[in-house]
């Protein structure tokens, strides 16, 4: 199979770096990575994608090398959001194109179909549960709600962690590490880790992409120029959404996104996948691309 090729894409406020598959002239499709990860998970879905006609693309996000620190030194999701919107623009995408993201590429799309839903004629959401499901979740007292909000606030003990300057510096590459150890333990993630680590290689990385959690708490760093966008950020996709859970995730509980059928719009769709765990697109890349590509052929233009 052929590998990836490397692109580089000027944009007005920074210059992102990416991988991609496929021919320069078909339908964009634009991947977007987690935390701590890089573009190298898309491995299995890309080249997948690619074979069927799709210009496949799938960024550094701001602060992952060799994108690298953002000039502005921004990194909230209204900031990431304006980064895809531009990147469309770029690659001179169209109405075709569609957004996949898994767990911060995820919430990234989802703002971008909240924000831009003309850009895009599929969203897929990949471990990212709606953040308008989960606010559902939160705001619906209800006993099980409850039981869903105990099970996973141990999980997401390191957002905490990345939250502390002082204390994300302590761990630093350890965290990325444990990080990988504890969502995919049986999953041998010796490559990907190396690829994480290569994307986050030094403190000034590392900082970059914790800042993306201390952006939600903290609105010091948030900047006015990306208002619009933050706004969309916790707002439901207006593109109809594919929403991908592997059943035994060990970062987010599937359960979390339990609502989202009641807050995405009509052709939408939530999908368990039995026996997955957090990077459901490396341990079970089969079922999972059958379940992009039969969503994307049933929403994509050119496809019907």
């Amino acid at each position: 199979m052929t590998g990836p090729r490397t692109l580089t894409i000027p944009l007005p406020t920074l210059t992102v770096q990416a991988l991609s598959w496929g021919p320069d002239e078909g339908p964009l499709a634009l991947l977007l990575h987690g935390f701590p990860d890089s573009p190298s998970t898309w491995r299995h879905l890309g080249p997948e994608l690619a074979a069927r006609g799709s210009r496949v693309v799938a960024p550094y996000l701001r602060g992952y090398a060799p994108t690298g620190p953002a000039p502005d030194g921004n990194y909230q999701a209204g900031a990431l959001i304006a980064d895809v919107i531009a990147i469309h623009h770029a690659l001179g995408g169209d109405e075709r194109a569609i957004l996949i993201g898994h767990d911060w590429g995820g919430l990234i799309a989802n703002g971008v179909a909240a924000h831009a839903p003309h850009l895009f004629s599929a969203v897929v959401l990949l471990a990212a549960p709606p953040p308008a499901a989960i606010i559902a979740l939160l705001t619906r007292p209800h006993p099980r709600h409850l039981t869903v909000v105990a099970r996973q606030a141990p999980r997401s003990w390191y957002a905490a962690v990345v939250s502390i300057p002082a204390l994300a510096d302590l761990v630093g590459e350890r965290l990325i590490r444990t990080l990988w150890r504890r969502w995919a333990p049986d999953h041998d993630h010796t490559d990907d880790l190396s690829s994480a680590l290569r994307a986050l290689p030094d403190r000034t990385h590392r900082q970059a992409a914790f800042t993306y959690y201390r952006a939600v708490w903290n609105p010091r760093h948030r900047a006015a120029a990306y208002a619009r966008e933050q706004s969309a950020a916790y707002q439901p996709s207006r593109v109809p959404t594919l929403y991908l859970h592997g059943a035994i995730d060990r970062c987010a509980l599937a359960e979390l996104g339990e609502a989202a059928l009641t807050i995405l719009p009509p052709g939408s769709r939530r999908v368990v996948v039995h026996d997955a765990g957090h990077f459901l697109h490396l341990e079970k890349p089969a079922e999972t691309t059958t379940e992009i590509v039969r969503f994307v052929h049933h929403t994509q233009p050119s496809a019907r």
